[in-house]
């Protein structure tokens, strides 16, 4: 039986009994909107009435805003935002205004009635103020179908229900808030640990190109924001270059080379123009924004500056699709990340110029070294050279005089010989048989495969480590370098040799450390070792070392050398490090690669569609490729000439020789060329 069929004391009863319901249906419902939206549908479900709705005061204290309602039409208020003026002509602003319940037992004959078309059916109407405290929070409208639909006596069943909702109402407006400060918190640590971490990054990383792109994921992931980037500015002054982006949207505008004018049409311009943080609480509002086709969501947008010395280097971008997406915690930690950003910056720019500094000097005492170097060259081969002058006069006295003396003359051409193969060894030390190639990435593995060959050094425990695969170098010689090493070790009665590879802590280097259990050397011969013609070994020139050293120090790198009597000889090798050239390589024909199964080969044939390593030559290939330091270097020539496959035979070599170069080409190979290490030199093969 619902309230509105009964009458009396069983009214009332059932009125008291529904309340009582309803209390206990709300009272622990912390959810807002889950509340308001239970309350209404409770209340209709309970009492029988037509309609009910729960309208909260706005902050401005002026409207009572529609917060929830039954059925259809509550919907379809919402959805227009539905709201009434407190103390206008209303029932609902009558309560509020009045802190008092109202009833209009005719809704046709009250003087405060908003008519409302999606209620058109009401006929009756009850208003109770919704008060928690001393505040009317609200207010609550149960309407009937039916005139007289409610009793004075009502007000008191019902407005005790309504009591209950405001506590209720207010419960969960406390517990939203104390979510709020809790997120807020939340939000607040994971600030300060991502300050924390960048704080920690840009005291780590001074290389700018790992620094930039983690800052801006560091920023991304803990704000949780759409977009960061970072934009420093150009030598000109004139542009503010992206340095990192972001996710998909930066990698396009990286590959892009995206700049912005500084001073232009753009946030980020402004910024960096007057030094100062520029935030766009709606970016579709704001005059200097630049409109990106990458990041279309943005709604909200800060770019702060990045300020070391009263010098501005740049900006940092960040971007949301949410409005006025940042709060005072965010401009303030944000702001404080961007300073640590800049002092990392300018550090890093710092470093390089030191960097800069440092390579202009060691080329310098390169250029000094070269020049002590040649100097003493120039006295030796003079030296060796004057003996060849006056054994010529003296021959050519002997046959002047008509009667030679055979035996005279055969140890007068023995020292000419002599003297000319030790100043072609000079020579070979010092310059090579083959000009300096330019610098280019090498593939480290088969460059040391080259020179354990060339050096006939024997077994050697080589391990070469992932990020130690490419140095930069002349591959000629840098293997003429190490084989020159490596020979000196088997020299120095070494019986094991290890050769292992890895990146150096100096960013940007590789460290090969060469170790042998020779003979070693004492402190005196330390000292002297790197000076040209010195030596304790009959028979060598002492140009081993000083030609390495030319030949690393003429690559940027560095050497260095330990050594101790009777345990030893440790050299250290650092080298830059470098990243193979990506290139197209077009239409490629048909390959036989005749090589051992070694890191060069796993490299041709992987890039190399139309490229397959094989045991002999095939007739069928376009281009046969023969490595000429294979171990069956020979065999594999002789069975390409017996198969008449010489003419388009290339031999490809990690060092060329000129002497090896002219024989070949005499057989009749096709060319000999220095092995591609990237895909960027591999269409050189089959050029024309």
């Amino acid at each position: 039986m619902k309230a509105h069929q009964a009458s009396g004391i069983e009214r009332h009863a059932i009125l008291l009994n529904a309340a009582a319901r309803v209390s206990r249906s709300i009272a622990s419902i912390l959810d807002l909107n889950v509340l308001l939206n239970r309350t209404v549908d409770i209340i209709c479900d309970e009492f029988g009435f037509y309609y009910a709705g729960v309208f909260l005061v706005d902050e401005t204290g002026n409207w009572a805003v529609l917060a929830a309602g039954r059925g259809e039409a509550g919907r379809a208020m919402l959805a227009e935002g539905h709201k009434l003026h407190i103390g206008g002509n209303s029932m609902i602003g009558a309560a509020i205004a009045n802190r008092a319940a109202r009833i209009a037992l005719d809704v046709g004959a009250e003087a405060v009635h908003f008519k409302n078309p999606h209620l058109r059916r009401t006929r009756s109407e009850m208003a109770l103020p919704l008060i928690a405290g001393d505040e009317v929070i609200g207010a609550l409208t149960v309407q009937s179908e039916l005139e007289a639909a409610f009793k004075d006596e009502d007000i008191a069943a019902l407005q005790t229900m309504a009591d209950q909702l405001a506590v209720a109402i207010a419960n969960a407006r406390l517990h939203r808030q104390n979510q709020a400060l809790l997120r807020q918190v939340e939000r607040r640590a994971r600030l300060l640990k991502a300050a924390n971490t960048v704080g920690r990054e840009v005291t780590s990383i001074l290389d700018l190109s790992q620094l930039l792109p983690k800052m801006v994921n560091t920023v991304v992931e803990a704000y949780g924001f759409y977009y960061a980037g970072i934009f420093l500015v150009d030598e000109s002054g004139e542009w503010a270059v992206l340095r990192a982006g972001y996710g998909e949207a930066g990698k396009a505008m990286l590959a892009e080379g995206h700049k912005l004018q500084v001073g232009g049409n753009s946030m980020i311009g402004t910024c960096i123009r007057l030094g100062e943080a520029r935030i766009a609480l709606d970016v579709g509002e704001e005059r200097v924004h630049f409109k990106n086709p990458h990041l279309p969501n943005t709604r909200s947008e800060m770019a702060l500056p990045l300020i070391f010395g009263g010098k501005v280097l740049g900006a940092i971008t960040i971007q949301s699709v949410e409005e006025k997406a940042f709060s005072p915690d965010d401009i303030t930690t944000l702001q404080t990340m961007a300073d640590h950003l800049a002092v990392a910056v300018q550090n890093a720019y710092t470093l390089e110029a030191l960097e800069a500094a440092h390579a202009e000097l060691l080329r310098t005492k390169v250029y000094e070294a070269l020049t002590v170097a040649t100097t003493e060259a120039i006295h030796w081969i003079g030296n060796k050279a004057m003996p060849i002058t006056m054994t010529i006069a003296r021959l050519q006295e002997d046959l002047a005089g008509g009667q030679p003396d055979l035996a005279s003359l055969k140890e007068d051409l023995a020292l000419i010989a002599e003297s000319a193969e030790a100043i072609l060894e000079v020579k070979e030390q010092l310059i090579g048989q083959a000009r300096e190639q330019q610098p280019r990435p090498v593939l480290l593995a088969d460059v040391l495969q080259a020179a354990i060959r060339q050096s006939q050094a024997g077994a050697v425990e080589m391990q070469i480590s992932k990020e130690a695969a490419y140095v930069i170098a002349d591959s000629t010689q840098l293997v003429r370098a190490l084989a020159n090493l490596l020979q000196n070790a088997r020299e120095a009665g070494a019986k094991k040799i290890t050769l292992k590879a890895g990146a150096d802590k100096q960013k940007g280097n590789v460290r090969i450390r060469l170790s042998d259990n020779g003979a070693g050397m004492d402190n005196e011969i330390l000292e002297k070792c790197w000076s040209p013609f010195y030596t304790t070994k009959p028979g060598h020139h002492g140009l081993g070392l000083p030609a390495a050293l030319h030949v690393i120090t003429q690559a940027q790198g560095q050497i260095f050398l330990t050594s101790q009597v009777g345990k030893g000889t440790t050299v250290e090798i650092l080298l830059p490090a470098a990243n193979p050239l990506l290139g197209d390589l077009g239409k490629t024909p048909t390959i036989t690669l005749l090589d051992e199964d070694d890191e060069w080969a796993r490299f041709f044939t992987a890039i190399v569609p139309t490229a397959a390593r094989a045991e002999s030559p095939a007739p069928q290939a376009d281009l046969i490729l023969l490595d000429e330091f294979a171990p069956n270097f020979d065999a594999a020539l002789e069975a390409i000439q017996q198969a008449g496959l010489i003419g388009k035979t290339v031999v490809v070599t990690a060092a060329l020789d000129v002497d090896r170069m002219t024989r070949l080409l005499r057989q009749g190979v096709r060319d000999v060329r220095l092995k591609p290490y990237s895909p960027a030199e591999i269409p050189a093969l089959w050029a024309k």
